[in-house]
């Protein structure tokens, strides 16, 4: 049984989120949580988020919170926000502002 979250156009680069998602991948719910609290990473805080509520959605499965794994992460490329920054010489420099979606999935450990 498992158990998932997802959370869509997050504003924050998805190549910033996959390093934080590589160090909470196959980790016990517990010690997920606490890379997440001490890892300084502006990915964390919404990790963290996602997974709080990944935990709610176990528990309304009626999962045992303490068997629980992180079981599979990935993060997908959302649309990206294309804005400009005018340069010298009346030139303009395009700037992408880019999006994520997260995906969490929890199962219990046998």
């Amino acid at each position: 049984m498992e158990a998932t979250a997802k959370v869509t156009f997050v504003r924050i680069a998805p190549r910033k989120v996959q390093i934080v998602l590589d160090l909470i991948r196959n980790q016990s719910v517990d010690k997920a949580m606490a890379i997440l609290k001490h890892t300084p990473k502006a990915a964390c805080e919404d990790l963290e988020k996602l997974l709080k509520s990944a935990i709610a959605n176990a528990e309304n499965k009626d999962m045992d919170v303490s068997k629980l794994y992180v079981a599979a992460c990935s993060v997908d490329q959302g649309p990206t926000l294309k804005r400009i920054r005018p340069v010298a010489k009346g030139r303009a420099y395009r700037i992408n502002k880019r999006t994520s979606h997260i995906t969490l999935v929890l199962k219990e450990a046998e």
